[in-house]
């Protein structure tokens, strides 16, 4: 009975100390969307507000009516999309051929491969390549460097491995081709790791900015964390003062309502894959 009683109490510590954790974390987040929703004389009074008060959309409408968070909102999605879609491809077409047994070479592929997790050719190089390959000032230069990674290549050939031998064995008996046993047999059962690494991929893209830092010049070519940065960073000076005035939107409110905006979609993605990801992870972390 004492000791039932000692680990009830345990578990109580244990789950008081994750819901205030929980609530730390949170909070950040409900903050800036509290302010984002609130008049700024809200903001004014208690800059740590939870709850709404005063609630105006006006920052929410001058952020999806700005055509400078309009266009970099549609190069994030495009950069999103076709970046993660391109590393699914090469990593699943490289990872492939290493986890097949008997293929030549292969423990020389894999040390290469590794080396490539601890080495790199640098900034100024890679500046040089982009540049070179007529990518300079343009979302290739977003998309296309980085596009096969060591790390997930590993993850989804450890994966790969997982799958019985004799199945892919069977499609070789009845004719089929490497490539018909990759798209036909292998990625269907392979969701798991193919949504956790979608969402590594995706949310690596989205997120990023320092690739747009060095490699975008143009405007219209802004992502849509590049703009946020200017926008945290240079106090809205990236904007149109005149007009945010003419609407009567304080800084601070558009400044949350632009990362709200640009935090939301990640956070509605992740709740579809979470259910794949601890799988694609403990598999194609622990096997190999």
């Amino acid at each position: 009975m004492a000791r039932t009683l000692r680990f009830g109490i345990v578990d109580g510590m244990i789950y008081l100390a994750l819901s205030l954790w929980a609530a730390v974390t949170l909070y950040p987040f409900i903050n800036v969307a509290a302010v984002a929703m609130s008049d700024f004389s809200v903001y004014l009074k208690n800059p740590l507000i939870i709850i709404p008060r005063k609630i105006r959309f006006d920052a929410y409408r001058f952020v999806f009516m700005h055509p400078l968070i309009r266009s970099s909102y549609k190069n994030t999605i495009i950069v999103t999309i076709l970046g993660t879609s391109l590393r699914l491809v090469l990593t699943a077409t490289f990872a492939y051929p290493l986890s097949r047994r008997g293929l030549r070479g292969k423990p020389v592929i894999m040390v290469y491969l590794i080396v490539t997790m601890m080495f790199n050719g640098g900034l100024i190089p890679n500046f040089y390549l982009v540049r070179s390959l007529g990518m300079y000032n343009t979302l290739l230069a977003l998309i296309v460097p980085a596009s096969v990674t060591a790390f997930s290549v590993i993850l989804m050939k450890n994966f790969f491995e997982s799958i019985p031998e004799s199945l892919i064995d069977a499609a070789k008996i009845d004719g089929a081709s490497e490539l018909f046993i990759l798209v036909r047999v292998v990625l269907p059962l392979s969701t798991a790791i193919i949504a956790t690494l979608s969402l590594f991929f995706a949310v690596g893209l989205w997120n990023s900015f320092f690739s747009a830092v060095v490699y975008i010049r143009d405007r219209s070519l802004w992502t849509l964390q590049l703009v946020l940065r200017e926008i945290v960073i240079e106090s809205a000076a990236v904007l149109d003062d005149e007009l945010t005035s003419a609407d009567n939107i304080q800084t601070q409110n558009m400044k949350y309502a632009v990362i709200i905006v640009a935090i939301v979609p990640i956070l509605c993605l992740y709740p579809f894959l979470q259910r794949y990801f601890v799988k694609g992870i403990m598999i194609g972390a622990v096997k190999g």
